[in-house]
This record gives structure tokens, C-alpha cells and sequence, in this order.
């Protein structure tokens, strides 16, 4: 792909952008509650007190000016105070922020490396037990609400057995030294294979119930698309030269047959973005979807707003890499 062709996509993603970020202000305007009266609610705040505050926080303005006023912030990378942490919303995302990657890249890894093979073995064995075992599995891990398998899990794992944590991102006691902020690149780059083991024990419940969704999903769309690509005549074609099964699976059906797969996973990233606010606050987990969760009910805009825009942008650049993985897999596919 030409640098021009290049940056043109990229410059198509802008509008998107601008839209999420009217939709988002302007439905976080809209909501029932006053953020001023919200943290002055235990105070006993005179009315002259909450209007004082009010003014400071910009929410006497008209909804036009304020949105133009956090318009030309945000293009500059500021997106404001945070109304309860009293601190820059840009410094306090960039502290939660790195659990929650973490954890959105364990589930994501959990669920491709659990989908792509079962996929392709229930293609490969149609209508026997091993693809009916992984349909039903499928239909069971897209069924499951995440709050309620995470909870099941906890009990099971947690509290029954004691095998994993309960909650939280780490011990204390195994805490790393902060190098990057991702506790798993912190302990292997600070040599601590006791805070690595700890880390990743916290880490396996959420994943789990944040990428098993994604997996049975991923699976279904796997084996279909494999189920299409053998049926193509380059396939009995290959078959007919004598290539062994192993090659023809791996190298002619499996990679034509991931590009259907590449466009559910980037679009399901969205719903690990999403889903990690439900299992961030069921696991306690210290990341940036329990941090939204708490500023939805704090009334906290500037945090809100400022989250849900670095999520939007994340999931058209994620979609945007997906179109680029199509022309590796594909030479035939132009952008």
C-alpha cells in the first residue's frame, strides 16, 4: 500500500471519531444528575455554594460552547480536570490503562489461540463427536453472561479451592518495580519470576471470562470459513499432487480461511472494550473500565467522555490493522 493510499484511510477514520464524540457529550449532557450537586451532596452546600462550583466546572455554559471548549482541548491532548481525582483525566486514564490492555491482550490471546485450532478440527472432522463437542462448547461460551461465570469462577477457583486470587491486578508483597506500567513486562524485565507468577495468577480468571465469548465465536466463524475453503478445487487440486494433509491444512486452507476470522475479531474487540467494565468490577481488577464504571455514577464527565473516545479510537485503529492484515494474508485484497 502506497503512503498516500495510506494516509487517506487513515484520515477516513477522523469523521468516525468526531461522531463518537458528539453521540458521547452529548448524551453524557443529557443524563439525569447534577456532577456539582453529586460531590457536594454529603457537604450541606448551600444553593449559592452548588452554583459557585457549577460555574468553576464550565456547567453554566451553553451545551454548544462547552463542546467546542472540549473539542479544541482534546485535539491537543487535553481533555481536562477529573471532577473527583482532581488531577489532569489524561494522567489518571494513562495509570489504569495498562491493566486494562493487559487484560483485554490475555483474553484476546486466550481466545484466538482457543478458537483457531478447535475450529479447524470440527471443519476437519464434520458431524463427529470432536465437532459436535466444540459446537456445543461454542453455543455454551456465547450463552454465558460474563458477570455470572465470573462470579462461578471465582467460587469454584478462589474460594473453594484457593487455587487463584480473588481479586486485584497483584499482591502487594510481589508488586515489581514500575519500569512501563504492564506488571507482566515489569517482573520479566525486572528479573522477578515471583511477581511473573503472581501477576499471571491474577491475571487468568479475567481473561478467561472475558476472551471464552470471543473464543466460541471466533470458533463458529473458523470452522465455517474452513468448511468453505475445502470444498475448493484448489483443495482437491493440492489433495491430487499429494501434498500431506498437515500442509494442505496449514499452508493453502488455514490461511485463506482466517480472513473472515480477522474481521469478526477485530470487530469483537469492541466487546472486550466494553466487556471489561462488567469483569473488571466483578474481579476488582484495577483497570480503566472499572474506572469508568465508578465516573458513570460519579457523574464524572471529563473521565467518561475522554474513556470512551480513547475506546472508540482504539477499536477503528484495531479494525484499520485488520483491513492492513487482509493484504498479508491476501495479496489479491487492495484496500
Amino acid at each position: 500500500m502506497s503512503p498516500s493510499l495510506l494516509l487517506h484511510r487513515l484520515l477516513q477514520l477522523l469523521p468516525v471519531l468526531l461522531g463518537v464524540t458528539v453521540i458521547v457529550f452529548g448524551m453524557m449532557s443529557l443524563t439525569p444528575g447534577d456532577p456539582a450537586e453529586t460531590m457536594l451532596a454529603n457537604q450541606n452546600a448551600t444553593p449559592a455554594q452548588i452554583a459557585t462550583l457549577r460555574h468553576d466546572m464550565g456547567l453554566d455554559r451553553s451545551l454548544p460552547v462547552r463542546f467546542a471548549s472540549f473539542l479544541t482541548h482534546a485535539v491537543q491532548g487535553d481533555f481536562g480536570q477529573s471532577l473527583f481525582h482532581h488531577r489532569p483525566v489524561a494522567a489518571v486514564i494513562a495509570e489504569r490503562l495498562p491493566a486494562t490492555v493487559e487484560l483485554s491482550a490475555a483474553a484476546l490471546l486466550f481466545s484466538l489461540l482457543l478458537a483457531i485450532p478447535l475450529g479447524v478440527i470440527a471443519a476437519v472432522h464434520r458431524g463427529g463427536l470432536l465437532d459436535r463437542l466444540a459446537t456445543v462448547g461454542s453455543l455454551f461460551g456465547v450463552s454465558l453472561p460474563g458477570f455470572w461465570f465470573g462470579i462461578l469462577l471465582l467460587l469454584v477457583f478462589a474460594v473453594d479451592f484457593r487455587l487463584l486470587p480473588v481479586s486485584g491486578a497483584i499482591d502487594y508483597a510481589s508488586q515489581p518495580p514500575t519500569i512501563t506500567g504492564f506488571l507482566i513486562l515489569d517482573s520479566l524485565l525486572a528479573l522477578r519470576l515471583d511477581s511473573l507468577g503472581n501477576a499471571l495468577a491474577h491475571l487468568l480468571l479475567p481473561a478467561i471470562t472475558l476472551g471464552l465469548p470471543m473464543a466460541a465465536i471466533l470458533m463458529r466463524v473458523t470452522r465455517a470459513s474452513m468448511l468453505e475453503v475445502l470444498r475448493q478445487d484448489y483443495i482437491t487440486f493440492a489433495e491430487a499432487k499429494g501434498l500431506s494433509r498437515a500442509r494442505i491444512l496449514g499452508l493453502h486452507a488455514l490461511k485463506n480461511a482466517l480472513l473472515p476470522t480477522i474481521t469478526v475479531a477485530a470487530i469483537e474487540t469492541g466487546s472486550l472494550l466494553g466487556g471489561n467494565m462488567v469483569v473488571e468490577t466483578v474481579f476488582g481488577w484495577p483497570g480503566l473500565g472499572r474506572l469508568v464504571v465508578e465516573s458513570i455514577f460519579a457523574r464524572n464527565y471529563p473521565l467518561v467522555q475522554a474513556a470512551v473516545l480513547l475506546y472508540a479510537l482504539t477499536y477503528v485503529l484495531v479494525n484499520f490493522c485488520a483491513d492492513l492484515l487482509y493484504t498479508v494474508l491476501n495479496p489479491r485484497v487492495r484496500m
